[in-house]
């Protein structure tokens, strides 16, 4: 690399776009005609939160916005702001809104799932009389990590991963137009692996391209095929790690370690998270998922650890965290796995949608009027109480739905002790093995 191509951004900073029509991607949300696209195009600019994975355009979708409605912008990250840098800014957004008549400012927050509490509450106040937009980023789930009454004055956008054709325009985009990179003698064979290895983010397709030109510093042509990318990644790795990039990788391998009953990979890939700053909040609830996925009923003590060191954990902070966290990771590892009641909901959400909204039938339908009982509601229905074991043979599924078996009790040995509890139950439905 040179001395003047040293001095300059990298080329995922190069190459954001400016305008709406330089933006690649979320046409869904500001495609023409779209909800976004009106909303900045009207003026009328109302606080919400995108909500997407990494390198997906939430950061540059917020700077456009600002630069298309002129608006002042103030940017926080959740990482490193506390209470006293909010209000700090809303000092200024209070100041700037006396000399201007250009709307309310922006406030843009990254990663807002960070924040805590006491932090969301501090942002309620300014959101609600206008001091400030506030636009947040995150790629955690809202409704899970930010607080209601903040929630309830945003609106939330959903921003998916780029698709390939969108890939290929910032590839060819950069290709093109880049102030370095248009002067190189660049020969694209093959995008294959670049692609794949983008997974999606505009940020790490852009990085993985610069890591490759810059792996074949000197030659003539550059030369860009599966071979040199896979290479030059392989050789990088902790460049191409940097920052989190490989935060779904690494959690996907947490995740299969544990369904794979290793607990020391699991461990491996939590303290992998952990070094690398991940939001401990976020492994517990992968840990509560597993629990139910992965180890259902084969265990159902998993998911009351799983949930108890969910609890721990959002008090204790980090980094004692880290001590619940490993005690839940090996003991979802270590234990029996089973997928039945995840292959039973989907199962009967397929029928569902398939099937339509069929008719309750009647014995089991509630009767609290006198009308609803002159229908037939309830009329037939027998209290399982009032019978020998608790149990009654009666039907309770819709009509035309009669006798579909979702729950198939997988083999194992809290499992085996329901499959023969319900062969005594349904044998019509559960016959003996």
């Amino acid at each position: 690399m040179s001395a003047s191509s040293a001095m300059l951004p990298p080329l995922p900073e190069r190459m954001r776009p400016r305008t709406l029509d330089e933006y690649v991607g979320q046409r869904h949300l500001v495609g023409e005609g779209c909800i976004l696209r009106k909303m900045i195009e009207s003026g009328n600019l109302s606080s919400f939160i995108l909500w997407g994975p990494p390198g997906v355009g939430k950061t540059t979708l917020a700077h456009i916005i600002a630069q298309t409605l002129d608006r002042d912008f103030f940017t926080l990250s959740a990482v490193t702001a506390g209470v006293k840098d909010v209000r700090d800014v809303f000092e200024k957004a209070r100041g700037t809104s006396l000399f201007n008549q250009k709307g309310a400012p922006i406030l843009f927050i990254d990663e807002i799932h960070r924040f805590n509490k006491a932090q969301q509450d501090a942002l309620l106040g300014a959101v609600e009389n206008g001091t400030i937009v506030l636009i947040g980023a995150t790629t955690e789930n809202p409704s899970f990590e930010v607080i209601t009454p903040l929630l309830s004055r945003c609106q939330v956008f959903v921003l998916k991963s780029l698709e390939k054709k969108d890939l290929q325009t910032l590839l060819e985009r950069a290709l093109k137009e880049d102030v370095l990179l248009r002067e190189k003698p660049i020969e694209v064979r093959e995008s294959e692996a670049l692609m794949r290895y983008s997974g999606g983010d505009a940020r790490k397709l852009l990085n993985v391209l610069e890591l490759v030109i810059d792996a074949q510093a000197g030659r003539s042509p550059v030369i860009i095929d599966n071979e040199t990318v896979t290479a030059s990644i392989q050789e990088n790795m902790a460049i191409y790690d940097k920052g989190g990039e490989m935060h779904y990788d690494i959690i996907s391998a947490f995740i299969k370690s544990i369904r794979g009953s290793d607990p020391n990979a699991a461990l491996y890939w939590l303290a992998r998270m952990i070094d690398g700053g991940e939001d401990p909040l976020f492994i517990a609830r992968r840990l509560c998922i597993s629990a139910s996925e992965d180890v259902g009923l084969a265990n159902p003590n998993a998911l009351l650890l799983a949930n108890a060191c969910f609890e721990i954990v959002s008090k204790i902070g980090m980094p004692e965290g880290r001590i619940p966290l490993a005690e839940a990771t090996v003991y979802l590892a270590s234990s029996p796995k089973s997928n039945a009641s995840y292959l039973a909901i989907d199962k009967a959400l397929a029928l569902v949608k398939e099937t339509g909204n069929q008719p309750v039938p009647l014995p089991i339908r509630n009767a609290p009027t006198q009308l609803m009982e002159e229908l037939g509601y309830s009329d037939g229905y027998k209290y399982a109480h009032d019978y020998p074991g608790h149990f009654v043979d009666m039907e309770f599924l819709p009509d035309s739905l009669r006798g579909t078996v979702f729950y198939e009790p997988a083999k194992n040995k809290h499992e085996d002790v329901l499959r023969a509890y319900l062969e005594a139950c349904w044998p019509k439905y559960y016959p003996k093995g």
